[in-house]
């Protein structure tokens, strides 16, 4: 996966983008997603993960809601699971390792919200720093950075 820089997409395009960027994932990938309040994050994220299901054979879930309250939200693909989490309630990595974060990440993809206590943590997996930005009422500008 190469880097996305200064992408500016409407609604109908970020839906095409997540599809094709979901035939690149693997088990172990991680993506965080930055922005601001209601720039997005999950709406992309619940592109993601009903392309996911679909790619995968299996009926897209009746509804994907933020993980704000629950902090984690699980999806079953069968052989492995989606892991959706919000991390803007998290003070700290103990609390991290309490939810069992570092152990899932291995046989899962995650999709982390307000992954920023992550900033200063070296990752040993795979991860897409995405970046979400308000252009217009109907328009975002993504940025993608890979890390292997």
């Amino acid at each position: 996966m190469q880097n996305i820089e200064n992408q500016i997409l409407d609604i109908s395009e970020i839906k095409s983008f997540a599809l094709n960027f979901c035939k690149n994932l693997n088990l172990g990938d991680v993506l965080m997603l930055k922005g601001e309040l209601g720039v997005g994050k999950t709406t992309l994220s619940r592109f993601i993960i009903n392309h996911l299901h679909k790619l995968n054979n299996l009926s897209i879930p009746h509804s994907i809601k933020s993980p704000t309250y629950p902090i984690l939200i699980t999806y079953d693909l069968n052989t492995f699971e989606i892991y959706h989490y919000d991390l803007y309630r998290i003070k700290n990595i103990k609390e991290l390792e309490e939810l069992g974060f570092f152990e899932n990440i291995k046989n899962s993809i995650t999709l982390i919200e307000w992954p920023e206590l992550l900033d200063n943590m070296p990752l040993k997996h795979k991860h897409y720093l995405i970046n979400l930005e308000i252009h217009s009422y109907t328009k975002r500008i993504i940025n993608i950075k890979y890390f292997n």
